[in-house]
């Protein structure tokens, strides 16, 4: 008889877990509640015995998969395929891997009775609240297959951007670890043999040669000390990143960064538009959407804006002059809003700012790329330049003493 692993909460309300047999999870979850147990999760036993790294890393779902098994949903019951039959489908489809094991459970649940979007609230880790709450609109308005396929194209969207965001950072952080590279072999292999030469002749040495042989010296024989500095560095920062008050001073400090900055804000609020806009054309309620909203903008600071926005609107405000009082939201932006409020599309008006944030950051990393490409090229020129012309300085005035 096959063996699953669960969590579930006890009587008392504390979590606990264990192994179960049984059947299939379906009767596992039936032994639990037997027991007095509220099943949270259940998995099969070599699934859970696989929790380790690699284990871990299988575990992942990337967004593409994500999005691709969105629009076959969207498709199937767009058809007038049953839920059930649907998620059954995709998952006699799917390859082994985890998302098979999450359309596994989802099916499970569904058999058990639960509507669509509980069954995926139970995998919080692939299927964020954003996604449950639209599902849950989809089901109350009868449109699921609709909202399932304006989902998949959101998701589509934000996996290019992410595309494009990795695909233009890739080129200048190559040239970066490369040149580190090239630097910290020439002085730690390439310059110190050099510099015997020039110490065995006495003479007196240009600044440049002089502050070339420190660093050579420095990176040769305190290089264990700069790693230290390093990784005491590293566990610093990481100690201080679990603290609310330094996570919030750091979202203010990128958002201040003279480049870097504006671009982080236009893809805020390009996601910032595009997932209310989302939310409220589904039929999710304002305040409920802009909570879900909060949690997707990762920046803290715009986070405690919006707390400030939804009191404001349990209040009896208007969300365009809630948005208004901050300098976080562009007038652009907050215009358009009280548009779209005075005529009630205010949903189309959020996707049309999103989709102009969107395209005025896909034109910045564009500029920005073609303008950093051949500056880092210029600076490791510089430095390589720099470590040759302190060479090379000493050696002819040692040709001139000789003549």
């Amino acid at each position: 008889m096959p063996s699953f692993h669960y969590s579930a909460y006890g009587p008392g309300g504390g979590e606990v877990s264990g192994f179960v047999d049984a059947d299939s999870q379906r009767d596992a979850r039936e032994r639990l509640k037997r027991e007095g147990l509220l099943p949270r999760t259940i998995v099969a036993a070599e699934e859970a015995a696989a929790g380790g790294t690699l284990g871990s890393l299988r575990r992942r779902v990337s967004l593409a998969e994500l999005c691709l098994m969105t629009r076959r949903l969207a498709t199937l019951l767009g058809s007038a395929v049953p839920v059930y039959e649907a998620v059954a489908t995709l998952y006699a489809q799917e390859r082994p891997g985890e998302l098979k094991n999450i359309l596994g459970r989802v099916r499970e649940r569904l058999a058990e009775g639960l509507g669509l979007a509980k069954a995926l609230a139970a995998e919080p880790r692939v299927f964020s609240d954003s996604y449950v709450s639209m599902v849950a609109a989809g089901e109350a308005s009868g449109a699921l297959d609709i909202i399932l396929e304006r989902l998949a194209g959101f998701m589509e969207d934000q996996d290019a951007v992410r595309s494009k965001v990795v695909t233009s950072l890739a080129y200048p952080i190559l040239m970066v670890v490369v040149g580190t590279g090239v630097m910290m072999f020439l002085l730690g292999f390439v310059v110190p043999k050099i510099v015997t030469i020039f110490e065995q002749s006495k003479a007196a040495l240009p600044l440049i040669t002089v502050v070339l042989i420190k660093v050579s010296r420095l990176v040769q024989s305190g290089w264990w000390a700069l790693a230290l500095l390093a990784a005491a560095l590293v566990f610093a920062y990481r100690r201080l990143a679990r603290g609310e008050a330094f996570r919030l001073r750091q979202d203010r400090l990128l958002l201040r960064l003279p480049l870097a900055g504006a671009l982080w804000q236009r893809l805020i609020l390009s996601r910032f538009a595009k997932v209310l806009g989302l939310l409220l054309v589904s039929g999710v309620p304002v305040i409920r959407a802009l909570d879900i909203t909060s949690a997707a903008v990762v920046n803290r600071e715009y986070r405690a804006c919006l707390a400030r926005v939804k009191e404001e609107l349990i209040e009896g405000g208007s969300l365009s002059a809630s948005l208004g009082k901050s300098p976080l939201f562009p007038p652009l932006l907050v215009h358009m809003i009280a548009v779209g409020e005075k005529s009630g599309e205010l949903e189309r008006m959020l996707a049309k700012a999103g989709e102009a944030f969107e395209r005025e950051f896909d034109a910045t990393v564009t500029r920005s790329m073609a303008l950093l490409e051949p500056l880092l090229v210029l600076a490791m020129g510089v430095c390589v330049g720099l470590v040759v012309i302190a060479v090379l300085l000493p050696i002819f005035e040692l040709n001139q003493l000789i003549k």
